[in-house]
């Protein structure tokens, strides 16, 4: 797993490389758009995760850097009606109080509300909860809960999940029992809100957090006493608690990271960045007879085109199929848009590279994938684009 120190350290290596790289576009039946490049100035710099649809054609993200006072933005993006697009800056993180360097995606409540983390800042400076309220042509940033870096957690990040009655959950890489890191739960209460840690992790951090339709949590960290990545479920106990347990073990090098997902039958899907053949895998987890069985559906091959260190969870289309991003990897090292097409009967899955980044249309592609009904995927990339801050980008299979 990574802290917010150690992703801006492997994130400011890939972008200074990447002004390295010169290559010509390869041709590919897929076409991919560069819906915004990112300038570092008041459009932000650096977006890390993916981007979230509003359900009307827009997309919001968050831009790590950038802006007024160098520490991030949340914007949007929206269709201009001449086939281009729009990206408007709809909060600027300018004081430490409030947050900085939000290494996290935004999530959207039934009243159009935004809520988020970010990796630092907040009354002791070990990051915050917010939320973005809609005002008329402005939005207004409250302040849900300000990390102490004590028990309560520390430094933030990953995919925030919003149960039905409004209650918040995520992740702190640091903070806790142990300082190993926390999963903590946000609640509205008489007007304000109220945090407290449900899971201690027991041995390092954890990522994004999945909710099943029962109200049970998954998320990937590392197993206690070993440091073996594990999958992890907490299911609520009926008395106002949680029940933890470590449901699958990763043994050796391979570190489970990014966001779980659910399908429609259960089963969980993941991503390590590291496997068998060097650059990480795509994996199931299929419970049978009470016990969580792993397959491996693809392994990236090292040195070769079709992608390497998957960092974020996938999307399924509603054949089945799998998307997601890697982080290196492609025709040029910059990365990669794949799919994994799912197999006909008993067949495996296939992959496919939708798009090889070359810097100039974007690289190192950090978060996941939105897929709109016509099957289209948008994302974003840390790096790339003229000024090398990264792009939202559209890939049409």
């Amino acid at each position: 797993m990574y802290s917010g120190a150690a992703i801006r350290n492997v994130l400011t290596l890939t972008l200074l490389s990447a002004f390295l790289m010169i290559a010509a576009r390869p041709s590919h039946a897929q076409t991919e758009t560069v819906l915004h490049n990112f300038t570092a100035g008041t459009d932000g710099s650096g977006p890390m995760y993916g981007l979230t649809s509003d359900g009307n054609g827009n997309f919001y993200g968050t831009t790590a850097y950038g802006a007024r006072s160098g520490d991030g933005t949340v914007f949007e993006l929206s269709p201009n009606g001449s086939g281009g697009w729009n990206e408007t800056l709809i909060y600027s993180f300018s004081k430490l109080k409030n947050g900085v360097f939000p290494m996290s995606p935004v999530i959207f409540d039934g009243a159009g509300n935004l809520y988020g983390t970010t990796d630092q800042g907040g009354t002791d400076g070990f990051g915050v909860v917010y939320e973005l309220t809609p005002q008329g042509t402005s939005w207004t940033e409250t302040v849900l809960h300000s990390f102490a870096g004590g028990t309560d957690g520390a430094d933030p990040d990953g995919v925030l999940v919003m149960d039905s009655a409004g209650n918040l959950y995520g992740t702190t890489y640091q903070g806790g029992t142990g300082n190993k890191g926390t999963v903590f739960e946000v609640s509205p209460s008489g007007g304000s809100w109220t945090e407290k840690v449900i899971y201690n992790t027991p041995n390092g951090t954890v990522t994004g957090l999945t909710m099943d339709a029962a109200g049970n949590l998954f998320g990937v960290g590392d197993s206690g006493g070993t440091g073996d990545s594990a999958v992890f479920e907490l299911s609520p106990n009926g008395q106002g608690g949680w029940n933890p347990a470590v449901i699958y073990t990763f043994a050796g090098r391979p570190e489970a990271v990014g966001t779980l997902t659910l399908d429609s039958a259960g089963n969980l899907f993941g991503v390590t960045d590291a496997a068998a053949k060097g650059c990480g895998k795509v994996y199931k987890l299929t419970l049978q007879s009470g016990t969580w069985i792993a397959k491996t559906l693809y392994n990236f091959v090292k040195d070769s085109t079709d992608g390497c260190e998957p960092y974020s969870g996938i999307v399924f289309d509603p054949a089945g199929n799998i998307y997601g991003t890697t982080f290196k990897g492609g025709t040029t090292g910059a990365g990669t848009v794949y799919e994994l097409k799912a197999p006909v009967g008993k067949g495996s899955y296939t992959e496919k590279v939708l798009w090889s980044f070359n810097d100039t249309d974007g690289g190192s592609a950090w978060g996941g994938l939105s897929l709109d009904g016509s099957g289209n995927l948008y994302g974003t990339t840390y790096a790339g684009g003229p000024k090398g801050d990264g792009v939202a980008f559209e890939v049409t299979p």
